[in-house]
């Protein structure tokens, strides 16, 4: 495995260990040139699954684009890295295990929406204001009082 610091080829194992669902393994990695730590994630390659989006066309799933919404949804707020790579893996094993090779974008963002709404409501609130795209002030106030009734 290439370091990301210095771009030596040559890395051992420091430490490897199953993440929670079983199907994939976190390494953690030391440059034999550098000696700088990095981590490395190890999992089975399924077919690929294809997201449908708004508009009918469709994309590879990729869960780098789930995480970047997360993280831009946490800026700011009180929500680790380890959290936000947890929601990023529960939403790929959903969809992974669903038997369709497609799934509608609305899906996915109602399972991310569903994560945030128990982790951060102000990351929920900031994420559900570009996923639903709202156009106004009521709309965005009707999210916050159904919110709010929760």
């Amino acid at each position: 495995m290439k370091c990301i610091f210095c771009g030596c080829s040559d890395s051992k194992v420091v430490d490897s260990r199953p993440l929670d669902d079983g199907t994939s393994i976190r390494r953690r990695r030391e440059c034999i040139q550098c000696g700088r730590r990095f981590t490395t994630y190890e999992k089975a390659e399924r077919g690929a699954i294809m997201v449908v989006k708004k508009d009918g066309t469709r994309e590879q799933f990729d869960i780098e684009k789930i995480k970047r919404g997360i993280i831009k949804a946490c800026e700011k707020r009180n929500v680790s890295m380890d959290k936000i790579e947890s929601i990023a893996i529960s939403i790929e094993r959903k969809v992974s295990n669903d038997v369709r090779n497609e799934v509608p974008v609305k899906e996915i963002g109602e399972m991310v929406m569903d994560a945030l709404k128990e982790t951060d409501e102000v990351a929920y609130v900031r994420f559900a204001s570009v996923y639903r795209e709202f156009k106004d002030v009521d709309t965005f106030m009707a999210e916050l009082k159904q919110l709010i009734k929760r």
